[in-house]
C-alpha cells in the first residue's frame, strides 16, 4: 500500500490533470445500463473498440476514461466511501497496491481460469488481461536527419537532443516499466536502480520530456519524435498511417502484463462482472489482439504476424518478478524524485 504522502501527491496530480473525479450524472447511483472502467483511454491500444463493441453486444454504456494507473489508484482510494468505478485496469506493478488499499473485490471472470497462476491473484482480486513490451516508437519524419535509434544508449547522443519522451514513472505504469526496462538492460536490477537512474538523468540532460498520460498523439504530430512506450501503441500508429518504426532496444527490454479487477463496492457490479467476462472471451481477447496487445488467453492471430517485429526481437524482452517490482515502486519513486525529477 502506498504511503499517505505518495497517495496525496498522486491524488493532487489526478485532480489537476483530470479536472475532477465527479462521476457523470446518474453513474454512481448504480441505475441504468452503465459500467465505468478506470484507465481505459480510447487511444490506448484498442480500448476504444473494445468498449464500443462491448456496448453494442450488451447494451451497457461503457465510456472510455483518460486516467493512467497511478491516477486510477488515487481516485479509487479517494472514492472508497462512495465508489464511482466498477472496473479498474492498470499495469501489474500496481497490483499489490490495489489489493493493499482494499479497492478491489475478488472476482474470477469467465475464461480467466486459463491464465497462468503467476499472472493472477490467488484470491481473484486481479487478473492479467494482456501483455505488451517496452519499445521505442520513432516518427521517422521528425528526426531532423538522425537515423532511427536502435539502442538505449543511442538516445543519449546529441543528435537526439530534445527528441525523446517517456511517461512519468511516478504516475504511469508504463513509465515505471520503461524505467525498469532501461535499468535491467543497462546492468541494474530491483536491488540496484543506479544504472537506470543514471540513464534517466542522461536523458534529462539531453532534453527528454515526460508526460502524465498516453502520448502517442504527440508522436504522430512530431511533438515527441521518439517515445519510450509500449510496442502495441507503435503498431497502432503504423496502421493509422504515421511513418513510425517500433524498436526493441538492442541491450534488452521488458514485457509488461496489464491487469483488470472488479472494484470493491462497484455501483454497477453486475455490469462490471459482465465487462470482465467479455475481456476474457474469445471476442474480447481478439479485440485486444487487434490493438497488438498480446492475449493472455490464446495466441496472437496469424494475420498480425507480418505486422509486428519478428520473434527474435522479442527474445530481448525479459520477464521479471512483477510482485517484487510492485513492492519496490515506492522505493524507486523516492529515488527518482530525489535524483532525477522533472
Amino acid at each position: 500500500m502506498i504511503p499517505a504522502s505518495t497517495a496525496a501527491l498522486v491524488l493532487t496530480l489526478t485532480l489537476a490533470s483530470c479536472g475532477n473525479v465527479e462521476p457523470p450524472e446518474g453513474v454512481a447511483s448504480g441505475e441504468g445500463e452503465m459500467v465505468i472502467t478506470y484507465n481505459s483511454p480510447a487511444e490506448w491500444g484498442n480500448y476504444g473498440e473494445v468498449l464500443s463493441t462491448f456496448t453494442e453486444e450488451s447494451g451497457i454504456e461503457a465510456p472510455n476514461d483518460p486516467k493512467n494507473s497511478g491516477q486510477a489508484l488515487a481516485a479509487l482510494q479517494a472514492e472508497q466511501g462512495a465508489p464511482v468505478a466498477d472496473v479498474a485496469y492498470t499495469g501489474i506493478a500496481f497490483a499489490e497496491q490495489l489489493v493493499g488499499a482494499g479497492v478491489l473485490q475478488d472476482y474470477v471472470p469467465e475464461g480467466a481460469e486459463q491464465v497462468p497462476d503467476e499472472l493472477r491473484d490467488a484470491d481473484g482480486a486481479w487478473t492479467t488481461v494482456h501483455t505488451g513490451t517496452i519499445a521505442l516508437i520513432v516518427n521517422e519524419d521528425h528526426l531532423d536527419g538522425a537515423p532511427v535509434p536502435t539502442s538505449w544508449e543511442d538516445l543519449l547522443e546529441p543528435e537526439y537532443e530534445g527528441l525523446v519522451g517517456y511517461l512519468d514513472p511516478t504516475q504511469a505504469a508504463v513509465g515505471y516499466s520503461a524505467a525498469t526496462a532501461a535499468n535491467f538492460a543497462l546492468g541494474g536490477d530491483l536491488d540496484d536502480w543506479g544504472p537506470g537512474l543514471d540513464y534517466l538523468n542522461g536523458l534529462k540532460e539531453n532534453g527528454a520530456s515526460t508526460s502524465a498520460q498516453t502520448a502517442t498523439a504527440k508522436v504522430a504530430q512530431g511533438e515527441i519524435p521518439i517515445l519510450i512506450d509500449t510496442d502495441f501503441n507503435g503498431y497502432k500508429l503504423q496502421d493509422e498511417g504515421t511513418n513510425v518504426s517500433v524498436v526493441i532496444p538492442e541491450e534488452g527490454s521488458l514485457q509488461i502484463p496489464y491487469i483488470v479487477g472488479l472494484v470493491n463496492g462497484a455501483p454497477n457490479e453486475d455490469n462490471g462482472k459482465e465487462l470482465l467476462d467479455f475481456y476474457f472471451s474469445e471476442q474480447g481477447q481478439g479485440l485486444f489482439a487487434a490493438g497488438y496487445m498480446r492475449p493472455v488467453v490464446g495466441e496472437m492471430p496469424e494475420e498480425l504476424a507480418d505486422r509486428v517485429l519478428p520473434p527474435e526481437d522479442y527474445e530481448r524482452a525479459e520477464t521479471i518478478d512483477y510482485a517484487e517490482q510492485g513492492e519496490r515502486q515506492e522505493e524507486f519513486i523516492g529515488l527518482y524524485q530525489d535524483e532525477v525529477g522533472f
